[in-house]
This record gives structure tokens, sequence and C-alpha cells, in this order.
């Protein structure tokens, strides 16, 4: 062979390997670009504002018909591409349960700019795509490593907050559900992770709010924090049984929450209530339940359910009501958001215990 069908031959393979090379780079650049890490999780029912956008628009994520027909997620998209691949990493570390602290208002739907501001956009108010939902509802929260929980819980606005125009902020919200500690194990099995359902309890409310949800991942000091844009229809979602708790759960961190109206306390007025109690989940030692308080035939304002322990059980932890204890004797009140109850309506509170489970009757009576 000559040596200049020599020299022709050598610079038609690095031509070819040049091209392959690009070739192979775009590839890898492509892949990881449509793959979102299979890191962490995010609310799947009412779907958060992240995972929304990605599921609805990342196999077509540059179709201008989004402009139009889906504005927040839009600007979402052009504000940062990755944040919206990683849907499923809006994330802080190292809060140690002091949300308020970490988090300054007019960002919570960011975790406070996390990530150096790349999910940003989540904190611009405006129509988001809603998810119609009752005043009682499960919240679905998926979890695509099987992190499982400290503690998840879950915020809504108060009724007249302008979702359109006005950055989420503290003050806006209050507590509407909650559980404590979750391992992963009890989670309910999905395709590529695991999921768990919150009751969630807000009464009073009409129209666009924003659900906030708070996840304490249970393998490390991360704090999820996700915005879910919901229209509230009024009516009521029939309640399935949430996975069992089969150890005892941990002192749930501090953590500064909104503020809520005092109980009402005060003589008992007209009206009837009644209220039923359940044990979701027992483990050697303790046990975790619910009671549901449920008005009558007329609107209600407030409301006390008390009852009586037979064999020393004591309340360590509790939710959405206030209760004390007297000896053997156990009484719970309503908090400021789910004293309200129209004629047939209910609110849920739940609380841990220790000792037996043993079902105790229960006497509700309406307050003014």
């Amino acid at each position: 062979m000559s040596n200049v069908l020599r020299s022709s031959r050598a610079v038609w393979l690095s031509a070819v390997a040049a091209v392959a090379a690009v070739a192979v780079a775009t590839l890898l650049a492509t892949t990881a670009l449509v793959a979102p890490a299979s890191a962490h999780g995010s609310v799947a029912n009412p779907i958060s504002r992240n995972y929304g956008c990605w599921q609805r628009w990342g196999g077509d994520f540059q179709n201008p018909r989004m402009a139009t027909e889906d504005p927040m997620c839009w600007q979402a998209w052009q504000t940062d591409t990755n944040a919206m691949w990683n849907w499923n990493g809006l994330y802080r570390e190292g809060v140690a349960g002091n949300h308020q602290a970490a988090i300054p208002n007019g960002q919570l739907c960011s975790g406070g700019r996390t990530e150096n501001g790349r999910y940003r956009a989540m904190d611009v108010p405006g129509a988001w795509r809603t998810t119609s939902v009752a005043n009682n509802f499960r919240l679905k929260f998926y979890d695509q490593a099987s992190h499982g929980a400290d503690y998840i819980r879950v915020y809504a606005t108060r009724q007249g907050y302008d979702a359109l125009t006005t950055p989420l902020a503290w003050s806006h919200l209050e507590l509407v559900g909650q559980i404590g500690n979750t391992p992963a194990s009890q989670w309910q099995s999905e395709p590529g992770g695991v999921s768990i359902k919150v009751p969630v309890n807000a009464p009073g409310r009409t129209g666009r709010h924003v659900i906030f949800t708070i996840w304490q991942a249970s393998h490390s000091d991360q704090s999820y924090y996700i915005c879910s844009d919901v229209q509230f229809g009024g009516g009521s979602t029939p309640p399935t049984t949430a996975p069992p708790t089969t150890t005892p759960p941990p002192t749930i961190p501090p953590t500064s929450n909104p503020p809520t109206v005092p109980p009402t306390t005060g003589v008992p007025a007209a009206g009837t209530c009644s209220a039923t109690y359940r044990v979701t989940s027992t483990w050697t030692g303790g046990f975790q339940g619910e009671v549901q308080v449920t008005a009558g035939n007329t609107t209600i304002r407030g409301w006390r359910v008390n009852w009586t322990y037979a064999n020393g059980q004591q309340i360590s932890q509790f939710w959405n009501a206030n209760i004390s204890s007297s000896g053997s004797t156990v009484t719970a009140t309503n908090v400021g958001y789910n004293g309200n109850l129209g004629a047939g309506g209910s609110a849920t509170f739940g609380f841990l215990g220790s000792g037996s489970s043993n079902v105790p009757t229960l006497t509700c009576t309406v307050m003014a």
C-alpha cells in the first residue's frame, strides 16, 4: 500500500472516530437529561408542582403549546430544566426540624431556594394546575428510594388566601394532617418505589388553595418541602386504611408550627356530636390511634371528647386536637381549624400512646 493510500485511510479513520465520539457524547448527555434521579420522592396526589410538570411535559418539554396550555409549568421549564428532570430532589439537609428558621416566607415551595435556587420557579404564584379534592382526603406521598419517614406534616392555606397573586408564607398555613415515624417496609409497594397515604382534614375551605407538605426522610436529616395546588369542592372521600406501623415511633423533632386559634372550651351548646375510636397500628408497648368526631343534624362550632383508659395507657403525642390527661381520663378538644363542622361533617385527630391498645368508651360534647 502506498504512503498516499495509508495517509488517506488514516484521515478517514480519524474522522469516523470523531463522529462516533460526538454521537456517544450526545447520547450520554441526552440520557442524563431525560432520566430523573431515582433517589427521592414527592407528593403524587394531589400532585406537586414539580412532579406534575415533569409528568405532563417531560417527554415534550420544548412544545410551545405548554406556554398557553400550562403557563406555570412553561415558566418553570424555562427557568431551570434540570429542576424538572430532578423533580424528586427538592430538599434541604441539616435543618434539624427548625423549618421556619431555615425557609423564609415567599420561598416555601422551593425549600428556601435550595440547590442554589434551582427550584425557584416553584415559588411563583399563579394559575398552577389544580387537583380537585374534598375537605377530607388522603394525601399520597411517593418515595422512590424507600427512605420511609420520621414524620410527614401536611398544611393547607387558610380560607381567603389568594394563590394566584400571593407568595406563600408560614402565616398562610394551618396544620391539617400528620403522621409519625413510619418505616419504608410498611409503606405500600409501588413500581419503582413505595407510597403512603396521610389523612388530611381541611374543613371550611372552598376554591383554589395550596397544600404544603414537609417530609422528614428517615435515612438522614433531609427535609423535603413540596407544594401542591388543589381545588376544594366540599364533600368527603371514603377513607382508606393507612399502612400499619410495626416499630415504636420516636419523638417527632420540635418545630415552630403556624399559630392556631385556641380551641373552644366554653359551656355546652345546642347540637349533638358522636365520636369513634380506632386503633390504626400497634407495637410492643405502644399503639397509634385516631378518633373521628361527627356532627349531628345541625352545625356545631366546637367539640370535646372524653374517655377513660382502663389499663393505665398514656398518650405521648397527638395532632389535630388539644389533648390533656388527668390520671386515666383523657380530654380532647378541637383546634382552630376543625371545630366548626356542618351537619353530618366530621373531623379526625390522632395520637400515639403507651400500653395496651384496648378501645375505651367515648363521650362527645358540643361546645359553644
